[in-house]
């Protein structure tokens, strides 16, 4: 009996090597179709002057879309957007025109002594101004802000004040700036909005909170004293006129599904932002490297899973191919998706996200085979583990996980389209190359491109993509701890 049982161990155990081995060849099989020469086409096209930088909702990105749909409609992937490979949704381009405050006979002047911040039109109307400090809850306690504006010192990020302001039924904020160089910068950034805009997924409402930035020295003008004499609760009264401007613009995620051979209705998605900044003081912005470069890994990736597939070795669980839209606007596409998605979130198994990596950054010139990966361990440590057996056992490359640490002051882990998923819990790792010196310029060009990483990066995605489709067992997500109070 014992001689039966280990021998059925050892044919089990044979069977189990001999499945991965083929299993293996396969993957590097099919990783040798992603080629330097489909990278080099499918970049240089999406990279070209004639996308006029793939800007959202423009005609450029409008062009790539269009790119992006017909190579996933040419390799027979599904279109799985009620028979389209475009989920459309709407965006609000929003100007702020013309604003003033007029404050016991002087008119506080727009974009020179103050800046209008809200995208919420404002009818000139008396408004009633309470001071409430810094208006946090101590500061709070006894006011009544229904209708009213809180006029408040910022301290530090005052959108989250704002929003609690709004919460506690406040009609508007005077938001006195720490300090004149805060101001100033305050001032840039609202004229640049009033040039170019703001995208919003949500359309602007007179129901909102109307918001005012202001020098600290003008409270003198409105409560007749300054700021350091102002005691909570004092009152004061102004006019207020902001004009608004909203465009409907559309835009569209491009989708592409090939269905999985057993475990179909679990899912893995690849994304990758096509969209870019546009035409700048007529220079076109062509973003090669942000993010033509993840873009084209997926179309290839994409190929790479069908050809397997035709082949009799499709990927036991389902895979979305999803260039993603407005990424560069504030992650919009991706967000869209997250809460409109075409397949359940709980059924997706991971996001694999790529944006930027047919780059070196400063720090690597003299190890240029590396990447960055951000987030691999922050949901399953089981998917860091197969995302390390990958590269060890394929690519080799450095896996650099300076931007993962959650204090690294720039907080990449919440700034690409990977985020929308792993709020919602779906375990994500972003691939990147980190910034250099062409990032947001005109000068990220195609002849940038480092065409081998670029090749060597997407084929640790393709594999890394290829063991969590075919696994047996889906990704294991890790338990967190609730914290208690002691």
């Amino acid at each position: 009996m014992k001689t039966f049982f280990s021998t059925l161990v050892m044919t089990l155990l044979a069977v189990s090597l001999l499945s991965g081995q083929v299993m293996e060849k396969q993957a590097r099989k099919y990783a040798k179709t992603i080629i330097d020469d489909d990278l080099t086409r499918h970049l240089t096209l999406l990279a070209s002057d004639s996308l006029e930088g793939r800007e959202t909702g423009k005609k450029g990105q409008k062009m790539a879309a269009e790119y992006i749909k017909n190579h996933f409609e040419s390799l027979g992937l599904q279109a799985p957007v009620d028979g389209s490979y475009f989920q459309k949704f709407n965006l609000y381009q929003t100007y702020r025109g013309e604003a003033e405050m007029v404050v016991n006979g002087k008119t506080i002047k727009n974009l020179d002594q103050m800046v209008y911040w809200a995208n919420v039109p404002f009818e000139k109307n008396e408004i009633e101004i309470v001071y409430v400090n810094k208006a946090q809850e101590e500061d709070l306690e006894g006011i009544n802000a229904e209708g009213k504006f809180l006029a408040f010192k910022a301290d530090g990020q005052f959108t989250p004040v704002l929003k609690s302001l709004e919460e506690a039924g406040a009609k508007g904020a005077i938001v006195f700036a720490e300090d004149s160089s805060r101001m100033n910068m305050v001032l840039r950034y609202g004229r640049y909005y009033a040039t170019h805009g703001s995208l919003s997924r949500t359309e602007p409402s007179k129901d909102g909170l109307a918001s005012v930035v202001i020098y600290q020295e003008l409270a003198d003008d409105i409560f007749g004293k300054s700021l350091s004499e102002l005691e909570i609760g004092e009152t004061a009264k102004a006019e207020l006129y902001a004009e608004i401007n909203t465009e409907v613009i559309e835009t569209e995620n491009v989708l592409g599904y090939l269905e999985g051979t057993e475990k179909k209705d679990e899912l893995i998605v690849l994304t990758a932002h096509y969209d870019h900044v546009g035409i700048q003081d007529g220079k076109v912005y062509n973003g090669a490297d942000d993010d033509a470069s993840g873009t084209t890994a997926v179309m290839e990736i994409a190929e790479a899973f069908v050809k397997a597939k035709e082949a009799g070795h499709g990927p036991k669980r389902s895979i979305l191919f999803m260039p993603v839209t407005g990424e560069e606007k504030g992650l919009l596409g991706s967000a869209h998706y997250a809460e409109n998605p075409v397949f359940p979130l709980e059924n997706t198994v991971t996001n694999l996200n790529i944006d930027m990596i047919g780059r070196i950054d400063s720090v690597h010139k003299d190890d240029r085979e590396f990447v960055y990966l951000i987030g691999s361990n922050r949901i399953s440590t089981e998917l860091h583990e197969i995302s390390e057996a990958m590269n060890d056992n394929y690519t080799k490359l450095e896996l650099d996980y300076t931007y993962n640490a959650e204090d690294h002051p720039d907080r990449i882990y919440y700034r690409s389209d990977h985020w929308n998923f792993a709020k919602n819990g779906v375990p994500i790792i972003f691939y990147f190359n980190g910034t250099h010196a062409d990032y947001h310029q005109h000068t990220d060009t195609v002849e940038k491109i480092e065409f081998d990483l670029l090749k060597k990066r997407t084929d640790l995605v393709f594999y890394t993509a290829w063991e969590i489709a075919n696994r047996e067992e889906r990704l294991t997500i890790d338990e967190v701890e609730e914290e208690t109070e002691e």
